[in-house]
């Protein structure tokens, strides 16, 4: 038993190695590694948790580790894609690369100051990681976006401009306005006090769980004739669905 408390740990230290690297090409604006490392990253994170449930080795240690690895997988680094996005959108200088050995143009801003507004996906990220640790409501839902859900939409948008540059589909993504009120839906979202339901299955039964397999179901779907175009539909289906199971639950209980 004391090898078994380790290992979803270790699992976690996997997570936060994963969103490491991912930081490392997010910087240097190789968002299709980045996004690699970050699914990598939310992967582990699913089974780390998974993995205490099973060997019954839940831990105050394994609850901040937890949240400090998806703080850099799910909260730096799609603040950093953000930030790469706007370098694309926004007009002006898009090098954000200099020779720091010169001693020259070091305190000089090197890109569109307005390209921070990624960032508060970042912060908002942050925000949320530290509520989640001292609320005790969200264990069997969530209130407000999960970080890696927040990850998986932003890091869709590289994606999509690489894989699927469909034209009308890169003029959205690359516009400004978009970016930014796609920023503050999300730093939003990851507060807002709004019940989201888990995909975790207590039971297997059709009958407790017919929202998830509805929706796990319509994933599926979406990814198959969509690709990475699916990825922020399905999110915000998400959060359409949980609001409309919040309101039928409220009508029944009245």
């Amino acid at each position: 038993m004391s090898f078994a408390r380790h290992i979803p740990n270790s699992i976690t230290l996997l997570n936060l190695l994963c969103g490491s690297i991912a930081t490392i090409f997010a910087v240097q604006g190789n968002l299709v590694m980045a996004a690699i490392f970050v699914a990598l990253g939310i992967f582990f994170d699913f089974f780390d948790g998974l993995a205490a449930r099973m060997l019954n080795v839940k831990s105050e240690l394994g609850l901040q580790l937890d949240s400090l690895a998806d703080m850099v997988t799910s909260g730096v680094v799609p603040g950093i894609i953000m930030f790469q996005l706007f370098l694309k959108a926004l007009p002006g200088d898009q090098t954000t690369n200099r020779d720091w050995t010169s001693g020259q143009d070091l305190l000089e801003w090197n890109f569109p100051v307005l390209a921070l507004i990624g960032l508060l996906v970042t912060l908002a990220s942050g925000y949320r990681l530290a509520k989640f640790n001292i609320d005790d409501r969200q264990t069997d839902s969530f209130i407000g976006l999960p970080t890696p859900a927040n990850a998986l939409l932003i890091i869709s948008l590289p994606l999509i401009l690489i894989f699927q540059p469909q034209p009308f589909l890169v003029d959205i993504i690359l516009n400004p306005w978009f970016l930014t009120a796609l920023t503050l839906f999300s730093c939003f979202m990851l507060n807002a006090e709004v019940p989201l339901f888990a995909l975790k299955f207590s039971t297997w039964s059709f009958a407790d769980n017919k929202l998830r397999y509805f929706f796990l179901l319509f994933c599926v779907l979406l990814l198959v004739f969509l690709q990475f175009a699916a990825i922020p539909l399905i999110i915000f289906s998400y959060v359409i669905l949980s609001l409309l199971s919040n309101k039928r639950k409220t009508e029944v209980q009245a």
